[in-house]
C-alpha cells in the first residue's frame, strides 16, 4: 500500500489547448512534468498529489497510473487485473466504476471489459459485489493495440465544479477556462480587471479567488480522501500550507479592483449569487451596464478580460460586428495604456475591435473552438 512518501506516476487531465498553462501552474507548485495532448504527465509524492488537487485552477482531474499490461483475451485481462493492488484504492463501501476506451485492440467491447474488471476488483478488495449505499471510485482504462493502462481518479467530481456556481447565465464559461485565461495573460492582483460581458461572473470570481490566494478546491472533498492509503497528517499539512498562503495574499485583498458588467439584469443577479457562494462578493463590483457605459474603475492601467458573445447576431437583432466595434471604440478611447484579452470563436469579429492582437492559447468552450487573443490599448490619434 502506498505510503505518504510514495511517488506516483500521475497525469493531470485538462481541456485540450490548456496543457502549457497547466504545466506552468504545476511548476509553480514545484511539480515538473511533460506535456502531452490533453494534459501533463508527472511524478509526484503523495503530498504533491494532494496539493495539486487542492490548488490547480486549470486541471479537470488528476489520475494515478495503477497498472500497465498487455491483454489479447479476456482470460489474459482477468489474470493481469488480479495483479493490481486494488486494496490501496477501494475502501469499505466504495464501488469501483470503470470508464473504458479501446482502439485497435482485440478486446474492443468496452462494456465487457468493465464488467470483468469490476468483478476482479471487488474480489480483490474482499467483498461481495454491491451497488447499494456505496460511494464510487472511478478508474479510467485505456486499451491501445492490446496495451492496457489503468488509472485511478484522485479528484472525484471534476475540478471545474468549484461548488459556487449554481446560477448560470446563457452559455456559461467553464471555471477552468476562465482561470487559464487569467494565468495565460499574466494578470496580477495589483492590476484592475474589467469584464464587460461577465455573464454569471466566472472570470471576476476566478480572479478574486486567485487574488486572495484561495485554493479552488478549498470547499470540496476529493476521491483520495476515501482511499485506504489516505494520509490524513499529510493532508492536514497541505491545508495548513494553504492557510499560510492565504495570509500572505491578504495584502492584496484590500487592493483588488475587479469589475463585472453585463447589460442583462439576470446575468448580474446570477453573478452576484455565485460570488456570494464563493465568498468573494465583497471583492467584486458587479453592476448592470452596457458597453457604452463602461468606464475605467481606477487610474492604474489594468486588463479588460472577457468572453464576448459568439453568435451571429445579438438579442436585439444588431450585428455582432457592431458590438465588437463598439467595444473597441470604448476601450481605445477610455482605457489607454490598458491591456485587453478576448476569448473569441471568430477572428473576424475580433478584428472589429481594431487592436493588434496576439494569440495566447487555443481551446474549446463547450464544443466550440475558441482562442484567447490579447493586445495593448493605445490612445487614439
Amino acid at each position: 500500500m502506498p505510503s505518504p512518501s510514495s511517488r506516483h506516476d500521475a497525469f493531470a487531465v485538462c481541456t485540450p489547448g490548456l496543457e502549457q498553462t497547466l504545466d506552468g501552474e504545476l511548476r509553480r507548485l514545484g511539480i515538473r512534468g511533460r506535456t502531452g495532448t490533453g494534459g501533463v504527465a508527472f511524478r509526484a509524492t503523495t503530498r504533491e498529489l494532494y496539493a495539486a488537487n487542492l490548488w490547480s485552477r486549470v486541471a479537470t482531474r488528476f489520475v494515478v497510473r495503477a497498472a500497465r499490461f498487455e491483454a489479447r483475451s479476456f482470460a489474459e485481462l482477468e489474470r493481469a487485473a488480479r495483479g493490481v493492488d486494488w486494496a490501496s484504492w477501494l475502501g469499505a463501501g466504495t464501488q469501483p466504476v470503470f470508464r473504458v476506451s479501446s482502439r485497435s485492440s482485440r478486446l474492443y467491447h468496452t462494456g465487457a471489459i468493465a464488467q470483468r474488471l469490476v468483478a476482479v476488483a471487488e474480489q480483490a478488495a474482499g467483498r461481495a459485489p454491491s451497488r447499494e449505499g456505496t460511494s464510487e471510485q472511478l478508474f479510467v482504462v485505456r486499451a491501445r493495440r492490446d496495451a492496457f493502462t489503468i488509472s485511478v481518479d484522485s479528484s472525484g467530481d471534476a475540478l471545474h465544479r468549484r461548488g459556487w456556481r449554481l446560477a448560470a447565465a446563457k452559455a456559461p464559461l467553464r471555471e477552468t477556462l476562465a482561470a487559464a485565461m487569467l494565468l495565460a495573460t499574466g494578470w496580477h492582483p495589483e492590476r484592475p480587471l474589467v469584464d464587460p460581458f461577465c455573464g454569471s461572473g466566472t472570470i471576476p470570481i476566478e480572479a478574486a479567488l486567485l487574488g486572495t490566494g484561495r485554493p479552488p478546491g478549498a470547499d470540496r472533498a476529493f476521491a483520495f480522501q476515501r482511499w485506504p492509503s489516505f494520509a490524513p497528517g499529510t493532508w492536514a499539512s497541505v491545508l495548513a500550507s494553504a492557510t499560510r498562503a492565504g495570509r500572505e495574499a491578504a495584502e492584496w485583498c484590500g487592493k483588488l479592483v475587479i469589475v463585472g458588467r453585463d447589460r442583462d439584469a439576470g446575468a448580474i443577479e446570477a453573478a452576484t449569487a455565485n460570488a456570494e457562494r464563493a465568498g468573494v462578493a465583497h471583492h467584486l463590483d458587479l453592476q448592470r451596464a452596457s458597453i457604452s457605459e463602461l468606464q475605467p474603475p481606477a487610474s492604474t492601467p489594468g486588463w479588460i478580460l472577457t468572453n464576448p458573445p459568439y453568435g451571429k447576431r445579438i438579442a436585439s437583432g444588431g450585428d455582432l460586428r457592431d458590438l465588437y466595434a463598439r467595444l473597441g471604440q470604448v476601450a481605445r478611447t477610455r482605457f489607454p495604456g490598458w491591456s485587453i484579452g478576448l476569448l473569441v470563436a471568430d477572428r473576424r469579429l475580433a478584428a472589429q475591435v481594431a487592436v493588434p492582437f496576439e494569440e495566447r492559447l487555443r481551446s474549446s468552450n463547450g464544443a466550440l473552438p475558441v482562442r484567447l487573443v490579447t493586445g495593448e490599448l493605445r490612445a487614439p490619434g
